[in-house]
């Protein structure tokens, strides 16, 4: 047997068992953590790495926290360790890159990804209420609301007679999610205004012509006001957007919207509700 036989992760007993040598699992195998590798042929992602874990893991564990997030789609920086939540009662794997959370998990809580257990988007964005600050974790409900791995109704049953860590700062959250919201920026704004005096802004604002036809969109908006909020990312310095948002832009002013645009330098809470509130006063807004 060779090492080419092998699925692209694999355990050191399942390697063993191919007849792998010891020369062979070294120069194919990245150890992920004791007795689990993932091969040089294919990238180490997190779902590798997972999936190379998932044979060491017990019975009824479920990778969870900011792995499950990341798995699901959700936009935070992973890095080791991989968490891994597993029910009381069994054995609480202790491993080298591997962070195992003891806790029950209920029906519902659990999905089956692509042959993976993960957390479901409404266990997943409980267990990081505990860690996350509001506007990140309003960011991550927004990504995995947009995904379909949660909504308000199995959020609101999931909340309902459970007191985690971090149930205060997720019931306070839990109304803002919105799965108009299309990144990671455009959901951190949109908390930094909710949670201010400011008149709050709606995702995924429409912009009619003179004629009522829908010329464009605005990433953020008050229509009573006319103010559009728009956050440009990396993909907006290339050429043929760069037109498009042109045309946009042109559109929006001449239908008398007030454009505010923002890019990662301005990305912080003071600089864009100094900036909006400049916007409101503008208009005549009051609060």
């Amino acid at each position: 047997m060779v090492v080419g036989r092998l699925t692209p992760t694999y355990t050191v007993h399942a390697a063993q068992a191919a007849g792998v040598t010891r020369t062979q699992l070294r120069d194919d195998g990245v150890r992920v953590s004791r007795g689990a590798y993932v091969s040089r042929a294919v990238p180490l992602t997190l779902d590798a790495a997972a999936r190379s874990l998932t044979p060491l893991l017990p019975p009824g564990a479920a990778f969870s926290h900011d792995t499950a997030a990341a798995l699901l789609g959700a936009p935070v920086p992973h890095s080791w360790p991989v968490h891994v939540t597993v029910p009381p009662g069994s054995h609480r794997p202790r491993r080298q890159r591997l962070r195992s959370h003891l806790s029950e998990l209920v029906p519902g809580d659990v999905v089956d990804r692509n042959g993976l257990r993960l957390t479901s988007g409404p266990r997943t964005w409980l267990d990081l209420a505990a860690t996350l600050p509001e506007d990140e974790l309003v960011a991550v409900g927004d990504a995995l609301h947009r995904a379909g791995h949660l909504d308000a109704e199995r959020l609101g049953d999931r909340l309902t007679g459970c007191s985690p860590r971090g149930i205060v700062r997720a019931r306070r959250c839990a109304p803002a999610l919105d799965p108009r919201a299309a990144s990671r920026p455009e959901s951190l704004i949109r908390w930094w205004v909710l949670d201010s005096p400011l008149p709050d802004l709606e995702p995924q604002v429409p912009v009619f012509d003179r004629r009522g036809r829908e010329v464009a969109h605005g990433d953020l908006g008050h229509p009573g006001w006319k103010v559009l909020v728009e956050y440009e990312g990396r993909q907006h310095a290339e050429q043929d957007q760069f037109g498009r948002d042109v045309d946009r832009y042109s559109l929006m002013a001449a239908d008398g919207w007030l454009v505010l645009r923002f890019a990662r330098r301005h990305l912080r809470r003071s600089t864009v509700l100094d900036r909006l509130a400049g916007a409101y006063l503008s208009r005549g807004a009051r609060w």
